[in-house]
């Protein structure tokens, strides 16, 4: 009973490496012992142990979504989205576990040989790597996506994603797979079980040597071991002064408070000594004020630019049209009629909370959306006086593919606003935070966060984050604050990274390929067994 416990403990440090406990370096070592067991067992064994280390992962690390109850969530739909989205993950932690058994099992075939040395070099620097980072994408792609603390994520907040300039946080993936594969290689041999005790010295050498040099040589490129490494961009042409201010009203089952007001007045009276350029206000701000369009909030945006001195103000709130709603964030200049305002419609909407999938065939469907049926937008940049924002709204934050497009659409600032009070005091708003560190990094661009009950702050394109804290110098998630910084802008955004440009393709296709070749050496071995079949 002991020993099953104790091969939990991968899925256990891997918890451990995300908020709440934060451990981050812990995914570099998290799962060697996986690795070792995929090419010591069955690829039905190796599913199966990586499932179980998988389901104690996210039911561990989603354990913030049991929050929406105590904010006015049906308590048997939340336990079962709470048990079936961690079910539905933890198969793809299963599938690579199968694949790489499934690749050592193809290493063995040929014993000790030339050929079979050259077959594990293979497997540890190119099939690892890619199954798993592949895998990655695959979740944040399939179905709309769940692109949720993929390993990366962690590396880049402790300071060593540089890699992502290059090919995002899924070759930072890639790279923690290769140094806990060079450990369970040094365990392999250790064990000395199979054909791993008759591996020559000059081979146990390359194992060793190989995949921590590709690692260095993926920092390198990317940036260095720096942890504020630049990676290369050139310095700002100008400053962007930003307030942020973090309203902290309640989730969308609740009423808003009597003195919304009241709070922004203290709020913008504290940034106004700073004579911000722009005031960001998270997700859903401008909800307490009515739609986008109407007198009411273009009120409010106005008597809020005149108490700040601000120039702009952008947030979040919702529009209707044709009958259509949508969730939105809006730019008001100031002393600029209300027809003026830029509007940008959010894109990737989050199913079963901003609709029900099917509910265009099925219109009855659309009652059941808990904050009504959504209607997509369009991907936008707005602009403010010649600097082009980059507008995301709550889980857009989390899709690199988005936040590459709005790069390559000459955005020069992303901007992320988010309402993460269904969740309140919970880890899921620095979670949810950690994600806009790696969107940083990948596109090269200043990121500017405002959380409702999130975590307020900014992002530099090394990766360097800093946020809005409480006295005690922990983010501040569940109360009011502001936070006014200067954000760097380059006026020149042709200068895109290497991700933005070539994107996920490369990746994809070294994933797809080596499927296939799975697909054909499985297909060949059959043909041959039938072949050699008596008739």
């Amino acid at each position: 009973m002991l020993k099953k416990v104790l091969w939990l403990l991968p899925g256990f440090l891997l918890f451990v490496s995300f908020p709440p406990m934060g451990r981050m370096l812990d995914v570099f070592f998290a799962l060697a012992p996986l690795l070792w067991y995929a090419r010591r067992h069955s690829p039905r064994a190796s599913a199966k142990m990586f499932f179980a280390n998988g389901i104690l992962f996210w039911v561990a690390t989603l354990s913030w979504m049991p929050a929406i109850i105590k904010n006015g969530g049906p308590w048997p739909l939340v336990v079962l989205g709470w048990g079936a989205l961690s079910a539905y993950c933890a198969m793809f932690f299963a599938a690579f576990g199968w694949l790489s058994s499934t690749v050592w099992r193809w290493v063995d075939e040929d014993g000790a040989t030339g050929r079979a040395y050259t077959k594990r070099l293979f497997a540890i620097l190119f099939a690892e790597p890619v199954l798993w980072a592949g895998i990655e994408l695959l979740r944040s792609r399939l179905f709309g996506g769940f692109a949720w603390n993929q390993l990366g994520v962690a590396a880049v907040n402790a300071g060593f994603g540089s890699p992502a300039a290059i090919g995002g946080v899924y070759l930072v993936s890639a790279a923690i797979i290769l140094v806990n594969g060079t450990m369970a290689s040094i365990v392999e041999r250790m064990m000395r079980r199979g054909t791993a005790g008759e591996i020559p010295r000059a081979l146990r050498t390359l194992e060793t040597i190989l995949p921590l040099a590709l690692v260095f040589a993926m920092y390198s490129v990317g940036g260095g071991f720096r942890p504020n490494a630049s990676n290369g961009a050139s310095a700002p042409a100008e400053h962007l002064k930003v307030a942020m201010m973090q309203r902290n009203f309640p989730p969308p089952f609740q009423p808003p408070g009597p003195n919304s007001q009241k709070v922004y007045a203290g709020l913008a009276d504290r940034a106004a000594p700073w004579r911000p350029d722009l005031v960001v206000l998270p997700e859903s701000a401008f909800v307490e004020f009515g739609d986008f369009g109407g007198s009411n909030t273009y009120a409010f945006a106005q008597w809020l630019l005149r108490r700040t001195g601000a120039d702009a103000v952008l947030g979040g709130g919702c529009r209707s049209s044709d009958g259509r709603l949508y969730n939105s964030a809006a730019l008001y200049l100031r002393d600029a009629a209300a027809k003026d305002m830029q509007v940008y419609d959010k894109v990737h909407l989050v199913p079963f909370g901003e609709f029900i999938p099917g509910d265009e065939l099925f219109p009855a469907l659309k009652n059941l959306a808990p904050v009504g049926s959504c209607t997509p937008g369009e991907l936008k940049v707005l602009d403010f006086r010649g600097v082009k924002l980059g507008p995301a709204i709550c889980f857009e934050d989390t899709d690199s593919a988005q936040m590459r497009r709005l790069a390559q659409m000459g955005a020069q600032v992303l901007v992320f606003v988010t309402n993460d009070s269904w969740f309140a005091n919970s880890c899921e708003a620095m979670q949810h935070a950690w994600q806009a560190v790696a969107r940083a990094v990948e596109t090269g661009l200043p990121v500017v966060r405002v959380g409702n009950s999130g975590v307020t702050g900014i992002v530099e394109p090394s990766g360097a984050a800093k946020w809005l804290t409480d006295p005690s110098g922990r983010p501040l998630v569940d109360a009011e604050g502001e936070m006014c910084e200067n954000i760097g802008v380059k006026r020149d955004s042709s200068s895109n990274t290497v991700y933005v440009t070539v994107g996920d393709a490369p990746l994809a296709c070294a994933f797809l390929l080596l499927i296939l070749a799975l697909c054909v050496v499985k297909y060949w071995k059959h043909h041959e067994q039938r072949r050699q079949m008596p008739m």
